[in-house]
């Protein structure tokens, strides 16, 4: 069994910052992608980023593009999405995820972490 555990989350002001982190546990695999998703009330989920294993390949969401940063950590099993200049339409429940193929596609998910950006 995997585990991912989201962090990070709150409370900002439009045009501030927050930073998430997503640490799995659990089963451990040679190389995986991870990324981030969100879901705001009453809409579906929506890809935000992805960065791969070796962290040469990443890929971002047109509306997070210039914004946000997805980087692996130390170790390799977290994730880190930097959030700068954060809008009212960033709100959403942010979940992390990871993908054992590619970064399209997606085995295990976190419970979410809610990031709230007022106006």
């Amino acid at each position: 069994q995997v585990q991912l555990v989201e962090s990070g989350g709150g409370l900002v002001q439009a045009g501030g910052s927050l930073r998430l982190s997503c640490a799995t546990s659990g089963r451990t695999f040679s190389s995986y992608g991870m990324g981030w998703f969100r879901q705001a009330p009453g809409k579906e989920r929506k890809f935000v980023a992805a960065i791969s294993w070796s962290s040469n390949s990443t890929r971002y969401a047109d509306s997070v593009k210039g914004r946000f940063t997805i980087s692996r950590g130390d170790p390799k099993n977290t994730v880190d999405l930097q959030m700068n200049s954060l809008k009212p339409e960033d709100t959403a429940v942010y979940f992390c995820a990871l993908g054992l193929s590619n970064l399209y596609e997606w085995n295990y998910w976190g419970q979410g972490t809610q990031v709230t950006v007022s106006s």
